[in-house]
């Protein structure tokens, strides 16, 4: 079967001569620009897949013959499959994971050494070392932490992998409470009744929850009342859950050690400028701020792009395509 394909998500546009080499023969693929609402919608006629995030009322309706949207990701919040025809199957891949822990170990490290503090002073001419100056504070490594997450899935699991290296000790909390301590070489875990616990022993706390109804603002001033002064906290979850204003104050009176926030309150709605959050952290000296990036190397998407093609392939020979996660109705 010959299939037509939209590719609506600019993050695989620099793997675009892999992915198509990837599809079966003969497979028309179309790469609308995706700023441009009109032109996406347009090239949807006759597709029978569209590779995108996103998929508006507006878009399905524009696509009657859809019979597959594949997320080049695992985020499916924007596909609207209510609006989608009946049997149009809804998937997704990720990959993600492996370089979402790199991150988290690496921020974890840099925070707990003082490598942010230090950086800067330095580039002052200060030598902010017990070394060189007695006041300089000692910093502990990784391998003395204990390090609690909230939520273990994908990336939890993955990043508690490579703290465990480091010879940390881990905790873990979920919604459900179905993680298996023994099999993970965890000291415990438990549900998010346990989170306080979690919060008073631990050292590095990874959020990687899912946001809900039930996790916006999981984390807020009671949360970080409970947290040891010197922990830092790495968001790579999602930003509102952990309470923005309370985090703020936390960090501003240096209630808790210090952040990396992946993860915002506020997106540029066009472009690439725009602040993050409704207050400066920017200004504080005890937080790593990146832009969502935590997942994005090339080594995420180039799997991703090998997932998604073959699902295509397993489409046009009428198989079932894996990671489906919704079917319309």
């Amino acid at each position: 079967m010959t299939l037509t394909v939209v590719v609506a998500d600019s993050n695989l546009l620099p793997l675009r001569a892999e992915f198509e080499a990837a599809l079966p023969a003969g497979t028309a693929v179309r790469w609308p620009d995706v700023r441009d609402t009109p032109a996406v919608e347009t090239a949807l006629a006759d597709a029978d897949v569209l590779v995108s995030g996103q998929c508006t009322a507006a878009m399905a309706a524009a696509a009657p013959r859809l019979r597959l949207v594949h997320a080049a990701g695992a985020g499916t919040e924007k596909i609207e499959t209510g609006a989608l025809a009946a049997g149009t199957l809804v998937a997704n891949t990720f990959h993600h994971e492996n370089s979402m822990a790199e991150y988290a170990v690496s921020a974890a490290v840099l925070l707990r050494r003082g490598f942010l503090r230090q950086h800067a002073a330095l580039r002052r001419g200060e030598w902010d070392s017990p070394v060189y100056d007695a006041r300089a504070p000692w910093v502990d490594s990784l391998g003395t932490a204990t390090v609690g997450f909230v939520g273990f899935g994908h990336i939890g699991a993955r990043s508690w992998e490579l703290f465990r290296a480091f010879g940390a000790r881990g905790v873990a909390v979920t919604r459900r409470g179905d993680v298996d301590a023994a099999a993970h070489r965890l000291e415990w875990s438990g549900t998010v009744d346990d989170l306080g616990t979690l919060l008073e022993t631990s050292d590095v706390v990874v959020v990687s929850a899912p946001l809900s109804a039930a996790t916006t603002g999981l984390i807020g001033a009671d949360a970080f009342a409970r947290m040891r002064s010197s922990a830092v906290l790495v968001n790579v979850g999602r930003g509102p859950v952990v309470d923005e204003d309370a985090l703020f104050r936390a960090l501003s009176e240096r209630t808790i050690g210090g952040a990396a926030l992946d993860v915002w309150y506020r997106y540029p709605s066009e472009g690439h400028r725009g602040a993050p959050g409704n207050h400066p952290f920017e200004k504080l000296d005890n937080v790593l701020m990146t832009p969502h990036s935590s997942g994005l190397t090339r080594e995420t998407f180039a799997r991703r792009a090998a997932d998604i093609a073959a699902n295509i392939g397993r489409l046009a020979s009428g198989e079932e395509p894996h990671n489906v996660v919704a079917v319309a109705r």
